[in-house]
Parts: structure tokens; sequence; C-alpha cells
């Protein structure tokens, strides 16, 4: 199942790399990988949004949850097996889901683009767009390197994989802001990139892109959600910063439970119209929380520290 295309340089390049990376080389590879996965887009997100900017933020969460569908999408049109499949000589040494045999597609998903090639330009080269610290920009485009070259030192990417995630996360990085800031009824605009994206459900059939539409669809909501009605104030105090994106982190993950407990395992992972709509519906809900109702708790804090200092300066 699936196509294999690649260049033989690819093979060659990878199984040399892998022929002297030895057991440090593989945990350090390791590591630099986890830079582009879930939780720390997460943290990037909710320390932008919950804490620093807001408008930064959700500039940047629309650039993300782009990501996270076009990616898969672009993956299920492709079908490219990961080069482990085809190449004796080339080692998984990270597979995607550890649980599952890293020749599940299911599991481990398709290898073009890269998913953590994109998500890390994406993310990391967003903080790198909108924030003019030098230093900052410089360790915001080395680290999305990084992460792409672990991804085929690890064996689950060919190169040509994380080129094409560069350059996929490198034009969402530049052309949502922009679309962002263009846009006269940003809701029209969010109902679009949403309808163009559903085109996906045509032929994908990968839980990645579920996930994304989910999570789209949840981000879209509980922005205008909260620019409607809650309307929170972000914070520069250190310590309230930390809190937020610990306690929007927990609750993420939080949600994500409760919400599979109904549903038996058999139903959660059904290759189905039934399991893809549970798993859209699902991340749905936990990123409106996120972006729209987490927010909440910190206009009620604030107005509620609003009121005892008024009454202080009243006595």
């Amino acid at each position: 199942m699936g196509n294999t295309f690649y260049f033989q340089w690819e093979v060659a390049l990878m199984e040399s790399i892998q022929a002297h990376l030895g057991s440090f080389g593989v945990k350090l590879a390791s590591f630099i990988s986890m830079f582009g996965e879930e939780l720390v887009l997460i943290l990037v997100l909710g320390f932008l949004y919950w804490s620093y900017d807001k408008k930064i933020g959700r500039k940047v969460g629309l650039s993300i949850t782009m990501g996270l569908v076009w990616n898969p999408l672009i993956k299920n049109i492709a079908c490219r097996r990961r080069p482990y499949f085809d190449n004796e000589g080339i080692k998984c040494l990270k597979p995607v889901d550890s649980s599952a045999s890293i020749y599940d597609v299911k599991a481990q998903g398709w290898s073009f683009p890269s998913g953590h090639s994109t998500n890390s330009t994406i993310a990391y080269g967003s903080l790198a767009y909108f924030f003019k610290n030098k230093a900052v920009r410089i360790i915001c485009i080395i680290l999305p390197l990084l992460v792409g070259i672990s991804r085929f030192c690890v064996g689950v990417h060919y190169p040509t994989d994380v080129l094409c995630g560069w350059i996929l996360g490198a034009v969402i990085v530049f052309l949502m802001p922009w679309l962002l800031d263009r846009a006269r009824h940003k809701w029209l605009l969010y109902l679009v990139i949403f309808v163009v994206s559903l085109a996906g459900c045509v032929w994908s059939r990968t839980n990645d892109y579920y996930t994304g539409i989910g999570m789209m669809a949840g981000f879209f909501l509980g922005d205008l959600f909260e620019e409607k009605v809650v309307r929170f104030e972000n914070t520069r105090v250190w310590w309230r910063m930390i809190l937020r994106v610990l306690l929007g982190g927990a609750i993420y993950f939080a949600v994500n439970t409760l919400l599979k407990m109904p549903f038996p395992d058999t139903v959660l992972q059904a290759e189905n119209a039934l399991g893809y709509s549970i798993r859209a519906v699902r991340y749905c809900i936990v990123m409106f929380v996120e972006v729209g109702l987490y927010p909440m708790a910190f206009r009620i804090i604030g107005n509620k520290k609003k009121a005892e200092t008024k009454e202080g300066e009243a006595k």
C-alpha cells in the first residue's frame, strides 16, 4: 500500500548517517525531534496567545492549524511510504507511534512532506517573523533545521520530505498573517479556509488529517468567541505567564482524555466515518476550550483583583 519514490542519494545519505550515529546520536536526534511535536506547539501557541500577545498568538494559531491540516492533506495525496518500508539499510529509530507496528500506515502515517519539519518551521518561524531580537531569530531559524535533519537521521523521512516540509511551513508563516491582516471579515476568511480544507475528507484516510481539521474548527470558533464575549487581557508578570501556560497544557490533555472515555478503543481507532468524526469533534472541543473558554478565567481573576484594588483604595 502506498507509493515508493526517492532519489538514490537520499538512501545513501541516510544509511551513511545511521552507520555513524551511535546510541548517543540516536538519543540526541530523538530529543531534537521532540521540538516539532504536539506538546511544544501547544506551549508555543499558549505562551503567545494566553500570556504575551493574543494578536500575535491569533496569527500564529491560524498558521499552526493550517499546517496541521494541509500537511496531512498533502500526505494523503502523495501516499509516500516511509523510507524503512522499502530500504533494508534504513532503520526506524523513532517511530511516530511507538505502541504500534512500524509498518502500520494508519498509526505511523505517510512520509511526504515531513509534519515535524512543517510544524517546527511554522512555530519557530513565526517567532522569528514577529520578534525582532537577533538572538531569538537565530535560534528560531536553527531549530527547524535541526528538527528536520533529525527526522531523516532517525529513518522516518527522506531528506526531500524534510525539504518540502520546510517549504510548506515557510509559505504558511508568511501567507496566513498576510491574509488575516487584510481580511475585512475574519469570520468569512475562517469559513473559506475551513470549507476549502474540508476537501481532504474525500481522500484522507489517516487520523492526523481529522485531528487537524477538528483543531482548525475549534480554533476558529474559539477565537471568534473570545473576541466577541471574553476579551481577556495578556500579562507580562512572569509567574502568571508560566502558570497560564502550564494550566493550559494540563487542561488540553485532561479534556482530551475525558472526551475519549465514553468510547471504546475500537471506535476511536476505527478507519471509518464514525471514527474520523469522533476524532474531529473531540479535537474541535479541546481547541475551543483552550482558545475560547479557558481565557475566561483570566478575565474573572482580573476583574476580581480590580475590584479588590478599588475597595482597598476606597478604604
